[in-house]
């Protein structure tokens, strides 16, 4: 697509007013811009609309399920993209992944016993396991190696081994990954999967791999490498959530699906959801299967502007005193680092100055917010003046 088309599909204002879209009728009564829950403000891929369209002017809406040919345009995609062989016989179809995310806790783990989990993170990880009556223990992301900066460790975030391998239960059973990683946009190299899959082999670990965040890779030089793929333990000892939802803006249509090689854990998870978890609907069906056999061209334009919003994002940030961020490898979710003078709480600082974020404490670090930079430039840009003018405000008050 031409930067001319790029520019119409994605710094379009869409008024989402008065469409019961939870991200904007937070602050229906309001000037406050939302840029808060992971929802980006575009519209999908026009083939989607169409395929939806012919859908419905067939006007019948019975049960349905998965079309072989989604099935099909599944497998091949991710063999295409991503150099990962699947077979229809893995894939369970799903109405979304926080739902995986839970059923994976009760599926793969008894009461009591531990799950592992990254933080902060995307905080339905940190809620799943006391739902299921479980217990929790964090592996930590510490900012580089030894506090040094990207230039000289070559990563922005690293995860703390060295903590972990120190104080593993031995009744901890399930490790839940987020890769690419919510909030801090990280993609863990082959090398860093490596070291997941020792870990979990040496302590008799199930990995539970959120990858929903996988096509949307900012940084060129990084590559999503599913946690499967990289060897016959880790396909074996493993299941792979992914949804098109967050790539092509259809988290409303409700469609996701989780990639099961190992036949026992698969018979485990189907047990768990069976009664429980609905199978998506015919419209999520349609939406998926035309955006992933279609929605290439587009997805394209969207990292391009992901990437334009990005640059602006990073370096009008990192300008403003007291507020700081390291460059996104991947997702449309900025992690901002605070230390605003007489400012505690984060959230409602920034809404009073007409930003709305997420709050960093809801992902285990109070003094951070997330910020979804899915938007117009515009709407970006009065954003980012609205939080250097509170934070301006801020420390003129402290003197």
């Amino acid at each position: 697509m031409t930067n001319l088309m790029t520019n119409s599909l994605f710094n379009t204002d869409i008024d989402r007013h008065a469409t019961s879209s939870v991200k904007w009728d937070r602050y229906k009564n309001s000037d406050v811009l939302p840029l808060w829950v992971a929802d980006m403000d575009f519209r999908s891929p026009p083939e989607v609309l169409e395929a939806l369209h012919q859908r419905i002017d067939h006007g019948v809406f019975g049960y349905t399920s998965p079309p072989d040919s989604l099935n099909q345009t599944v497998i091949e995609r991710l063999n295409n993209l991503y150099g990962w062989p699947i077979e229809s016989s893995w894939l369970e179809w799903l109405p979304g992944l926080v739902c995986a995310l839970n059923l994976s806790v009760r599926a793969f783990t008894e009461e009591q016993e531990f799950v592992i989990t990254p933080k902060p993170v995307y905080h339905p990880f940190l809620s799943a396991p006391t739902l299921a009556n479980r217990q929790m223990m964090n592996i930590f992301w510490r900012e580089g190696a030894n506090g040094h900066s990207r230039l000289d460790s070559g990563l922005d975030w690293e995860l703390d081994w060295e903590w972990l391998e120190q104080n593993i239960r031995p009744d901890a059973r399930l490790f839940l990954l987020c890769n690419p990683q919510n909030p801090n946009g990280r993609v863990l190299t082959l090398k860093e999967l490596e070291r997941l899959e020792r870990f979990c082999r040496q302590h008799n670990l199930i990995v539970c791999s959120d990858e929903v965040h996988c096509d949307l890779i900012l940084d060129k030089q990084c590559q999503h490498i599913p946690y499967a793929s990289i060897s016959d333990y880790a396909r074996d000892h493993s299941i792979t959530l992914m949804a098109p939802s967050k790539t092509f803006n259809l988290a409303g249509l409700g469609c996701a699906f989780a990639v099961i090689p190992n036949p026992a854990l698969r018979e485990k998870f189907q047990r768990t959801l069976t009664g429980i978890v609905p199978s998506p609907d015919l419209m999520g069906y349609t939406a998926t299967e035309a955006a992933y056999r279609h929605g290439e061209p587009w997805r394209q334009a969207l990292l391009a502007h992901l990437r334009s919003n990005h640059d602006y994002l990073l370096a009008r940030i990192n300008t403003i005193p007291g507020l700081s961020m390291r460059p996104n490898e991947a997702t449309y979710l900025a992690w901002i680092h605070c230390d605003i003078p007489g400012i505690s709480q984060l959230q409602p600082f920034f809404e009073e100055y007409g930003v709305g974020l997420s709050p960093g404490a809801q992902f285990g670090a109070a003094d951070y917010v997330r910020l979804n930079f899915g938007c117009t430039r515009k709407v970006l840009e009065e954003a980012i003046n609205r939080m250097e003018q509170a934070v301006a405000t801020a420390h003129k008050l402290a003197g």
